[in-house]
């Protein structure tokens, strides 16, 4: 089992702290490092792409699960795997796409285990249709304070915390997940701009049953009668008889391409109000009126930053904040009323984007509800950042809404419990499963989890 002293940070890079990194290599070398916590207690992590601080702990131990990476079993008629919960998506879709299954659900990265997919209870372009990644996983095995392993299953108190739980429960050490079939690794992609904010909601609640995938990207520094322009883009896999005939005979295989790394220091002030609004036009400008069918990668649909290993060094030495809210529908008024403050307020984001939530899932801390939901990212040193975003959160939790804690960083915890109701059976569940504080996190300290 290894163990480092080091700094750790998420991937908003904004609050670095010191903690002991352990990494088991086996179930039993897990439970050796959760007795071995100390008093600072500990907190599992996967791949690190946790915007915020969930996965760091200050002065306490962090256990760096990826040691525990094995695919066990793969059943390829009923469509399940089981794994460790170390095993990214990434993997996942090398192995699995060539059999003609793909996983149920991917963030805007494939570079997520399936413990940090579980414990964040990730969504993607897909929600209004599919839900989030806890609704496709039928079973877990998790590893309590108490050093005890339970099979846990849906429908449970336990399972229902552990969803959306950002590992406070305990350490998840397998999952088995149902999957998605397709017949090929390619998506048929149409894409369309929209006009302003309230053309991009028409389009997206008219036309989204039409797709399983759908996602906006939409222009915060337009202003006016362009305020929320946007490129629309939805899709799904392409079945096989829609590829040309070169194609067909590697129908499933998976390829990714990889750009060189961001450099480790880059300008302070690269991500302007100036430059930001250059590459805004010309994405937008650049984007087709409409177009349909178009044939393209899994991995350019679904996760273009992966391309460029650290981009998040982008943001200079100060790193980032990754804001995202869900309001309900029917407040779309508050929607536009945010976006229409984000846009006055000139915030250089050009990764803002737009998409519709089904229905809600059923982890106690999960994210999505039934609503619009706005994700952007903000370089950290913005004068006024913080004050502003806090009036964000005002308005968001006035609308009855809430922000993702797999990306937030600076939340004041009084705001939590108007977002999330079930919180205080979250805190009640977690305090008879462990009484002493073995799992704890920069983020649960924050916020009192």
């Amino acid at each position: 089992m290894g163990l480092d002293h080091t700094t750790v940070t998420g991937w908003g890079r904004t609050a670095p702290t010191a903690a002991r990194l352990i990494r088991p290599r086996s179930y039993e070398e897990a439970a050796a490092a959760v007795r071995d916590c100390g008093e600072r207690g500990g907190i599992p992590r996967g791949l690190g792409r946790a915007y915020g601080d969930a996965a760091q702990n200050a002065g306490g131990a962090v256990l760096d699960m990826t040691g525990l990476d094995r695919v066990h079993a793969i059943d390829a008629d009923g469509g399940t795997v089981l794994c460790d919960a170390g095993v990214s998506l990434h993997r996942l879709m090398e192995v699995l796409l060539p059999l003609g299954w793909f996983v149920p659900v991917t963030p805007g990265t494939r570079y997520v285990t399936v413990g940090g997919a579980i414990g964040a209870d990730i969504h993607g372009k897909n929600h209004h249709v599919s839900g989030s990644f806890a609704r496709h996983v039928l079973a877990l095995e998790l590893l309590t304070a108490d050093g005890e392993i339970h099979t846990v299953i849906p429908g449970t108190p336990l399972f229902d915390a552990t969803a959306g739980g950002m590992g406070l429960t305990g350490v998840i050490l397998t999952a088995t997940i149902r999957l998605q079939p397709v017949e090929t690794s390619l998506m048929s992609v149409d894409t369309e701009r929209a006009t302003d904010l309230d053309d991009l909601m028409a389009r997206l609640a008219a036309t989204d049953h039409r797709y399983r995938y759908s996602v906006a990207w939409i222009d915060l520094l337009a202003r006016g009668a362009a305020t929320g322009r946007a490129v629309l883009t939805r899709g799904d896999h392409a079945p096989l008889d829609a590829l040309p005939a070169r194609l067909r005979r590697d129908a499933l295989s998976f390829r990714t391409s990889r750009l060189p790394s961001a450099p480790t220091v880059l300008p302070e002030g690269l991500l302007s109000r100036t430059t930001v609004g250059l590459f805004n036009e010309l994405w937008y400008r650049k984007a087709p009126r409409s177009r349909t069918g178009r044939l393209q990668r899994i991995s350019a649909f679904f996760h273009p930053l992966d391309g460029v290993p650290h981009w998040n060094r982008v943001y200079g030495r100060g790193g980032f904040v990754q804001y995202q809210f869900v309001v309900g529908y029917g407040r779309e008024d508050a929607l536009r009323r945010i976006v229409r403050r984000i846009s006055e307020r000139r915030c250089p984001s050009f990764l803002a984007v737009l998409k519709r939530f089904g229905e809600s899932d059923p982890g106690w801390l999960s994210f999505p509800v039934p609503g619009w939901t706005l994700a952007l990212d903000i370089p950290a040193g913005l004068p006024g950042l913080g004050a502003f975003l806090d009036e964000l959160d005002e308005e968001v939790a006035a609308a009855g809404g809430r922000v993702y804690l797999a990306k937030d960083a600076r939340l004041r915890p009084e705001l939590l419990p108007a977002m999330y109701p079930r919180l205080d059976d979250f805190r009640a569940l977690r305090a008879e499963l462990d009484p002493h504080g073995v799992f704890v996190s920069d983020l649960a300290r924050r916020l009192h989890l």
